[in-house]
């Protein structure tokens, strides 16, 4: 995207380098267009929905019924605007971040359609979603502004043709009804011919008629979008045979105001998972100091009643999305380290390195599966 930038000639500002001061950042810069992560994104959607949520009386009423009006319409026909209560409750939302924001892009990894959403309505414009790999040259999809069906990458850009290849042992089949499922592949003008210097990398990475295998599940539509369902290495087995795909529930958990970032990990051994969970200090000081406790999310790390708090919250977002037993993480670990680029956790586009961040919290994984075996679970 910043390629782009430069040859079609905008201006590009770079932030300050401190997440917490985006909102400063954009009222300086006042960007058109916002490209960010996912993970960006869940930290203002956050921020936005609890200040709204904090309302009270009229105010709390008007925020509440102008979001269910334009949500209502931003489904039926992709419209992101509203004359007046733009004007009585979103351009202030939008002024925070410089007031003249006319379209946001997401990617890198998924998010959630509740996020998607709640800002397309607050800033009153497209948060299009976008889809690629390093491989194919960035985004390959992208969705389009007027589509008002959530949920998918878009389709393919003009520099690239995708097709489904099957994965037998995921139940993956291109033949699926109603819609072939299988691993995205891809071959055009975007996609590298290979690693440098590395013949056996590359044999991996295509087929024998020069197909890039991406690695991810997806989900065609009648209409040619592209839905990412799953990836075809990242997802385990427990001990009683049912599959558990960490990424989907890492997306979801991570609704919960304490969850800032965390790993859902599984043993083929065990008949559960666990999870590691980052706490949002934001969320956690404001629960400190409501409950006499010291404002140091080292230490509310190993509180048992924050514990007990984040717990009940994954508890409800299971119930709220339908989640199964199985799929809720029946022990948390929780700390105040961020995953990041710098101690290797997260690689520079801010994908969960999911091996590295095991190894990391060995010790921490084996405790929870021994507490565990001693509950009888």
């Amino acid at each position: 995207m910043l390629g782009m930038a430069l040859v079609t000639g905008c201006k590009v500002g770079y932030y300050s380098g401190n997440p917490a001061m985006i909102s400063e950042d954009c009222q300086k810069l006042r960007p058109t267009l916002f490209p960010s992560v996912p993970r960006l994104y869940q930290r203002i959607y956050a921020t936005v929905k609890g200040k709204v949520d904090a309302l009270t009386g009229c105010a709390k009423w008007l925020a509440d019924k102008a979001y269910a009006s334009k949500a209502a319409s931003l489904a039926a026909n992709a419209e992101y605007s509203h004359a007046c209560y733009d004007m009585l409750v979103f351009n202030k939302m939008k002024a925070a971040f410089g007031g003249a924001l006319e379209c946001m892009v997401t990617g890198s990894a998924p998010i959630d359609l509740e996020i998607l959403a709640y800002l397309k309505v607050c800033f009153s414009c497209p948060l299009l979603e976008g889809y690629g790999l390093t491989e194919t040259a960035g985004a390959s999809t992208i969705t389009k502004p007027d589509d008002p069906v959530p949920g998918h990458v878009g389709g393919p850009l003009e520099c690239c043709k995708f097709r489904l290849r099957d994965v037998a042992a995921m139940n993956y089949h291109s033949t699926d009804k109603p819609y072939p499922r299988g691993e995205i592949c891809m071959q055009g003008s975007s996609v590298t011919e290979g690693y440098y210097k590395c013949p056996e990398k590359t044999k991996e990475a295509f087929d024998a008629e020069g197909w890039f295998l991406s690695g991810d599940v997806g989900m065609i539509y009648p209409n040619g979008s592209v839905k990412v369902i799953d990836r075809v290495k990242n997802i385990f087995k427990l001990s009683h045979g049912e599959y558990i795909a960490p990424e989907k529930l890492e997306n979801k958990y991570t609704l919960s105001d304490y969850v800032a970032q965390i790993l859902i990990y599984g043993d083929s051994l065990k008949n559960c998972c666990v999870a590691i969970i980052v706490l949002e200090q934001a969320t956690c000081f404001k629960w400190a100091a409501e409950n006499g406790k010291a404002q140091d999310l080292a230490a509310l790390a190993l509180d048992a009643d924050m514990k007990k708090v984040v717990q009940d919250s994954l508890n409800i977002i299971t119930k709220e999305h339908r989640l199964s037993g199985i799929e809720r993480p029946h022990k948390l670990f929780l700390t105040h380290d961020a995953f990041s680029i710098e101690n290797n956790i997260l690689t520079p586009t801010f994908k969960l390195k999911r091996n590295v961040a095991r190894d990391v919290y060995k010790p921490q994984i084996d405790a929870m599966y021994k507490e565990l075996a001693a509950e009888g679970k």
